[in-house]
């Protein structure tokens, strides 16, 4: 029998695909159960349109027979078939999909799903096989054929024996090599997983002969060997059903099994959507975080399917990394089986399907919020910093997404808030949204620079995660209200009266002042009279767009360069009783002046946080200065 040859371009395609499309070989299987699925779609399509032809979906079904010791795999089913002529041109011609033409044909009706629309998941088995055999008969007709090939040299087609309508798959597999063990595609058990993984959802019962025991009747400890005939599928997608159908159990058992969690998801999100994207989601927001969420070995991703085939495990490009920490998956009769990655990322409906989900996600966040505060509490406990960061990256490009499902401690209400409550909270004249830094909220209420501010009765965010100063200053404003730190020059809380005496104060000092910043040798850019301080002598702040928690933040991270160092300012508390030990050491002793400049730093330093260089050379001035007569 004459050989026939693929096309030129065909054959290109044909060793591209097999060499490099997919990634894993195992992919194989699930390409030929969906195009099997498309056959008997195909011809369930012909009993709805054509009347009665005697049969109903039940008839319908996919088996799959491992034969180790032939190294031979047979797909069979029980749909359409083929004629010579389809054969010809569905097989012969890669990537002419016979399952995108009719797909284009009923593309009106309901009820009908064809999963294969590239045409080139078929070949997909020669990945595995040597030679690949299709047995095919078409429904109504009396003849078979069969087409064989070996790869790119070509193939034949051929009258047979065929009993019964639809296909038959032959796969003789490939020798065992150093890198690859084709025999594991004979074992039930690989068969059974890989079935379960990427066609548990294929909506026709997928079958396989399982060996297994049992005890013998009539015996307590013998055991028999028997063989059944297995259905590897569960068919029905939890996802499809109609939410009012799905308890609550049922939707944290298929979590906590699919996405290997022992605990219960704190939010369900089971959305369906109609339209220019076509698609059920089933999300799931976990109820606490992943061991190495924060690290760089987390990945993030959706499961993604077309038509309740998987085609990806883990699909980054459906969530964006604010919402990294959302589990579950989507189903899309709008996307193709893919053929690779890359096409994958630049499909136009997945960035559709994208920007709706991220859309839903925010909405059900707000919902919760709103709704169920102590569940979204212990939510922004485990994925609060997630959000953070989604603030500040990207220059600040997420902001208006997520400002209003952050939350902040606050000094008035002894508890976490969003910004719109402190914002609808504001008192009469007052011109700013107030924070402060620091590591716990213990230490920054004890803060000297709040003072001022509590003094007023003003409400603080305090600030104690790494990242939230950056994430403050990344959204400027919030409802046009600025936010300014207890440590910022102007806190907007002196009248014009209390600016000039201030002002008159600091030019009768100055000379002492820049005594003191000269005495601390570049430590700090100047010494000033403070406006904030009420009972404390002295606090630090910063002159620049670094701050005193965002030097330590960026000097905690691992890096080669040189250390980051904010400008800093020592504020003096001019009402407070050592200012006026200072103004006498000015006039009598300015060498006991210098050391209490470096101790006033040293303390302000402790107050701050920040480690001191030298703790011996600090407690001998203590000792020094207390022996002094």
């Amino acid at each position: 029998m004459a050989m026939k040859q693929f096309k030129a371009e065909s054959k290109r395609l044909l060793d591209l695909m097999i060499n490099s499309i997919y990634t894993h070989r195992e992919i194989f299987l699930r390409e030929l159960i969906s195009n099997a699925s498309d056959a008997i779609d195909k011809l369930y399509y012909r009993t709805l349109s054509d009347g009665d032809t005697g049969l109903n979906r039940d008839d319908f079904c996919i088996n799959i027979v491992p034969d180790k010791e032939n190294r031979t795999l047979t797909i069979s089913d029980n749909g359409c078939g083929m004629t010579k002529e389809e054969l010809e041109n569905n097989l012969g011609t890669i990537a002419k999909s016979g399952s995108l033409n009719f797909k284009q044909e009923i593309e009106q009706k309901e009820d009908i799903e064809i999963i294969g629309q590239f045409g080139v998941g078929f070949y997909s088995a020669f990945m595995v096989s040597e030679k690949v055999t299709v047995l095919s008969k078409a429904f109504g007709s009396e003849e078979a054929f069969k087409w064989e090939s070996t790869g790119t040299e070509g193939y034949t087609i051929e009258p047979c024996e065929k009993e019964d309508r639809g296909t038959t798959i032959i796969l003789k597999l490939k020798p065992n090599t150093e890198d690859n063990n084709y025999d594991e595609f004979l074992e039930t058990y690989t068969l059974r997983n890989l079935v379960k993984k990427y066609s548990d959802y294929i909506r026709y019962p997928i079958k396989m002969d399982v060996e297994k025991t049992r005890l013998k009747e009539g015996t307590k400890d013998e055991y028999e060997t028997y063989t059944e005939n297995e259905t590897l599928n569960s068919m029905v997608p939890i996802w499809r059903k109609n939410k009012n159908e799905i308890k609550e159990e049922e939707y944290n058992e298929f979590y906590k099994s699919k996405f290997m969690d022992y605990t219960d998801p704190i939010k369900v999100i089971h959305s369906s959507t109609e339209g220019t994207a076509t698609y059920n989601a089933l999300l799931f927001i976990p109820a606490r975080a992943p061991m190495n969420f924060y690290t760089k070995d987390y990945e993030k991703g959706l499961q993604l399917f077309s038509n309740g085939v998987l085609i990806m495990d883990k699909c980054a490009d459906l969530l964006p990394d604010y919402f990294s920490f959302v589990r579950g998956l989507v189903d899309s009769q709008d996307l193709s089986l893919n053929i690779s990655r890359e096409m994958l990322q630049h499909d136009r409906q997945l960035k559709i399907i994208a920007g709706r989900l991220e859309k839903k996600i925010k909405s059900e966040l707000e919902n919760m919020l709103a709704n169920e505060r102590e569940k979204y509490e212990k939510f922004f406990k485990n994925f609060g910093l997630q959000l953070k960061y989604g603030v500040y990256q990207d220059f600040g490009l997420h902001k208006e997404v997520l400002q209003d499902l952050l939350l902040f401690y606050s000094s008035s209400e002894k508890k976490l808030v969003t910004l719109k409550e402190y914002v609808s909270r504001m008192k009469e004249g007052q011109k700013y949204i107030y924070y402060a830094c620091g590591e716990t909220v213990e230490r920054v209420d004890r803060l000297p620079q709040t003072e001022a501010v509590k003094d007023k009765g003003y409400e603080i965010l305090y600030l104690t995660d790494g990242v939230d100063e950056f994430s403050i200053r990344m959204l400027m404003k919030y409802d046009d209200k600025e936010f300014k730190s207890v440590s910022a020059d102007d806190l907007g809380l002196e009248t014009e009266e209390e600016k000039q005496a201030a002002a008159k104060q600091v030019e009768e000092n100055k000379d002492m002042l820049n005594f003191m910043k000269d005495a601390l040798d570049g430590k700090v850019k100047q010494v000033i009279l403070s406006q904030k301080l009420k009972t404390h002598p002295v606090c630090l702040s910063t002159d620049g767009a670094i701050s005193i928690e965002m030097e330590k933040v960026l000097n905690a991270i691992p890096s080669s360069n040189e250390k980051v160092t904010a400008q800093r300012v020592l504020e003096i508390n001019a009402n407070h009783p050592i200012f006026k030990k200072l103004c006498s050491l000015y006039e009598n002793d300015k060498d006991t002046l210098k050391e209490y400049a470096s101790l006033l730093y040293t303390q302000a330093l402790l107050i701050e946080g920040v480690t001191i260089d030298d703790p011996v050379e600090f407690s001998n001035q203590v000792c020094n200065l207390m022996t002094k007569d």
